[in-house]
């Protein structure tokens, strides 16, 4: 796949040779008195509650510790606890930015275990929901990273394209921020009739917003000057540490589930995977702008081609019944009690699946011995992997760049500590 990212690349004046930067404090000699710094966990720049314990030299950063699971909330054990569908709503708490696509993952993971496949319509509206949830997390990101630079303007405009999709998102599931949508085997309720005409208007007005924002940062000289050839992250480095998502493509890997293992029929859709050469800041957030590009190029295949027909899984004994039925006949309603007292049947057995989350590989494992409630639950959470290495990144990086870096990682503390 030829590099998408590149293209959007500065023009000659700001043409660079990458220089990895040099391991820090070289000569024993030289050092001052190093201090430690507590960055976080209240720190602005920190994206939620992570503390980096820095080891400086001056400006210099000699080492880097972070230390993580201040909001931790069990959420692991919580589901070995509980019916599958009664976790839905933990799966929000996750990756706070993107519920949409938490909730997907995680129903895909349960239905595989399962056996189940959804009709082509839940498909479909399961992948607008990965795709605007992928729109939004990355906006965030984006300004975020923008204003911890000194570049508040950006980050005015990406909220207010967020502001537009979370009107989307209360349209489609009545709530705005936590909107636990899906269910093992389908969703709550199909789209509402004006959702695909409001949409349509939203895509038509958001790739002119994404270009002012392009304009606004990628030859910018200061934001430029901040991200080139700062945090670089070399292939063979982003490999090792299981990186994924955009920081992994970011350094040149050409890896994205949809297309290496493609789950909602991700395979008929025509998209490129963005990716970077030079594994730095600037290209981590080139990545992300494409990656906006590609996921609205994607809502309008799914909209040109939204079939009709069900949206959940045809399976009686597991799926709960029409609710009109349920008020009005006595077999609905005594088979209504049994599904939302007991659960799903599920088999014994154990599965994994992943999905292309806005920050990674988004994985549930499942452990069934049979039953209603999963007797081992393990969450893949893609910030705490991408977090990882930061003891190695961070070392040999002015102070000034930690704050450049950690936007550039866009990770969330909510699916760190779990």
């Amino acid at each position: 796949m030829p590099n998408t990212t590149r293209e959007l690349a500065a023009p000659d004046p700001l043409a660079r040779t990458l220089q990895v930067p040099a391991e820090a404090a070289p000569n024993d000699d030289l050092i001052g008195e190093k201090m430690i710094l507590n960055m976080g966990p209240s720190h602005p720049a920190t994206h939620g509650v992570l503390r980096l314990v820095l080891e400086l030299d001056g400006e210099l950063v000699t080492k880097a510790t972070p230390d993580v699971g201040y909001l931790h909330r069990g959420d692991e054990k919580i589901a070995e606890n509980m019916q599958y569908n009664q976790f839905v709503p933990y799966t929000d708490r996750l990756d706070y930015l993107a519920p949409l696509a938490n909730n997907v993952a995680y129903a895909l993971a349960v239905e595989k275990l399962m056996g189940w496949e959804l009709p082509p319509r839940g498909k479909a509206i399961r992948v607008i929901c990965c795709e605007t949830a992928r729109l939004s997390a990355h906006l965030l990101g984006l300004g975020a990273m923008a204003l911890d630079l000194g570049a508040m303007t950006v980050f005015l405009y990406t909220f207010t394209e967020r502001e537009k999709l979370y009107n989307l998102f209360e349209l489609l599931t009545g709530a705005r921020f936590t909107t636990s949508y899906t269910r093992v085997g389908g969703q709550i309720r199909d789209l509402p009739d004006t959702f695909i005409p409001q949409l349509e208007a939203f895509l038509d007005g958001f790739l002119p917003q994404l270009d002012e924002i392009d304009k606004l940062l990628t030859r910018n000289r200061i934001f430029v000057d901040r991200t080139r050839d700062v945090g670089v992250i070399t292939k063979d480095r982003a490999i090792a540490y299981a990186l994924s998502g955009p920081n992994l493509r970011g350094s040149g890997v050409e890896h994205d589930l949809r297309r290496a293992h493609p789950y909602l029929d991700y395979e008929q859709y025509d998209f490129e995977v963005a990716i970077g050469s030079a594994g730095d800041c600037y290209d981590r957030y080139l990545v992300r702008i494409e990656e906006m590009r590609q996921s609205v190029r994607i809502l309008r295949q799914v909209i040109d081609k939204l079939p009709p027909g069900p949206i959940n899984v045809v399976d009686w004994k597991n799926m709960l019944p029409p609710k009109a039925r349920v008020m009005t006949k006595m077999e609905e309603l005594i088979h209504h009690f049994i599904v939302v007292t007991e659960g799903l049947d599920a088999p014994p057995g154990e599965v994994y699946f992943a999905a292309e989350n806005p920050k990674g590989e988004l994985g549930f494992y499942i452990n069934s011995k049979g039953g209603g409630v999963p007797h081992r639950l393990k969450i893949r959470a893609p910030s705490f992997v991408n977090l990882s290495i930061l003891p190695e990144l961070l070392p040999g990086s002015m102070m000034s760049d930690v704050v450049a870096i950690l936007g550039s990682l866009d990770f969330v503390m909510g699916e760190c500590d779990r």
